[in-house]
């Protein structure tokens, strides 16, 4: 028998996250997540994301023993601007067992239902900047950082419960040339002169902020805005990501292009992929996990790039302003080594942003799914 039990202490939040570390401990290509970035997730006093959403931890037991977790959260912001009364659910990891997998949904399910919502869909997290996507192609590649990774099993399990897909996103590999494509040297170069534009390079979070403030982020909350399920960042967010990320980032790799006004039209940012370093240390930063990945951040030669996000002002789309971001990082490709690079999640139907690769060899070698239900009124018990 499965019990249901809510998390309500640090000591279950502790378990809640060691759980989805431990499940996947013999797996070698999991990137564990870092054990305090995950608390502070759910931690109400410090994700400004708790400023408009409300969350439930559960944790699955059988015979005294964990078997599975699963977050249900309501971003009310999010609701109001698709106007849906939408469940999400995330952080959803079991043992392969039927009965774990969908007494954790139905635990959800009923905590949604009481708080008025009439669908849920999942995996995903508060915002878009948590892990989201059920993958069910490339488990025999490295989860980078920032993405999600789940065994195979998981799908079925989802399907079975009568889940269905509502969107896929797609990740390609992309390997880096030995210079710079002429094709796309002569269109970064029109485009350059075209729309007066200039590429911004900084060196440190500090300058980013004095020079441009938030509206870094501004960018983003523009330009992914019709994107599925996208929730635009509040400023507290803004101040609590850049806080997060920026002092990690190599910026040689963060490519801001600016206009005549020097104005943001347009963000790339990577990084190298560390995920070799978060598996050796297991999610925990001491003794030795910081220096292994402040060592990898900090590295002059890597092979491994992921690529976090690109976004451009929506009046600077379709005019070519993308092929500035790999006509500035290409040279610093070569310079440290990169070999290859894993593109962010890129929904199926985003034509435009897959057609980016066409100037490398690359290989679509990943694919990842959210699903829904749109009835949760009625529930399996």
């Amino acid at each position: 028998m499965v019990e249901i039990r809510e998390v309500k202490t640090n000591s279950d939040l502790g378990r809640f996250v060691r759980f989805g570390i431990d499940l996947y401990k013999d797996n070698k290509y999991f990137c564990p997540p870092l054990i305090f970035d995950e608390k502070n997730t759910f931690d109400r006093k410090k994700n400004p994301a708790y400023d408009f959403s409300d969350s439930v931890l559960y944790l699955a037991y059988r015979d005294g023993k964990i078997v599975g977790r699963i977050a249900g959260i309501i971003n009310n912001i999010a609701n109001e601007a698709w106007n849906k009364k939408r469940l999400r659910f995330g952080w959803f990891d079991f043992i392969d067992d039927v009965e774990v997998s969908h007494t954790l949904l139905d635990a959800v399910k009923a905590w949604g239902k009481e708080h008025g919502m009439t669908e849920m869909n999942g995996p995903v997290g508060f915002t878009d900047f948590d892990h989201q996507g059920l993958l069910i192609v490339g488990f025999e590649y490295d989860a980078p950082m920032a993405s999600l990774y789940n065994y195979p099993y998981y799908e079925k399990h989802y399907e079975a419960y009568g889940l269905q897909k509502e969107v896929d996103w797609i990740e390609n590999r992309v390997f880096i040339p030995k210079g710079v494509p002429e094709k796309m040297e002569r269109i970064a170069k029109i485009v350059i002169e075209k729309y007066n534009l200039k590429i911004a390079k900084v060196r440190s979070a500090k300058e980013v902020i004095s020079r441009f403030g938030y509206s870094f982020f501004d960018v983003i909350n523009e330009a992914y805005k019709p994107l599925y399920n996208f929730q635009p960042l509040t400023e507290r967010q803004k101040e609590y990501y850049c806080k997060m990320y920026f002092p990690l980032l190599n910026y040689d790799f963060v490519t801001i292009i600016v206009n005549e006004q020097d104005e943001i039209v347009g963000v790339g940012v990577g990084m190298p992929n560390i995920s070799e370093e978060l598996r050796r240390c297991r999610g925990r930063l001491l003794p030795l996990g910081w220096y292994w990945i402040l060592r990898a951040l900090r590295a002059k030669k890597f092979k491994h790039f992921d690529l976090l996000l690109i976004a451009v002002r929506p009046d600077y789309q379709n005019k070519g302003v993308n092929s500035l971001f790999f006509y500035d990082q290409i040279k610093y490709f070569i310079k440290y080594g990169v070999e290859y690079s894993e593109t962010s999640a890129m929904l199926e139907t985003n034509i435009k942003n897959q057609s980016n690769w066409d100037y490398f060899d690359n290989i679509q070698h990943k694919r990842r799914r959210a699903l829904y239900q749109a009835n949760i009124v009625r529930l399996r018990f």
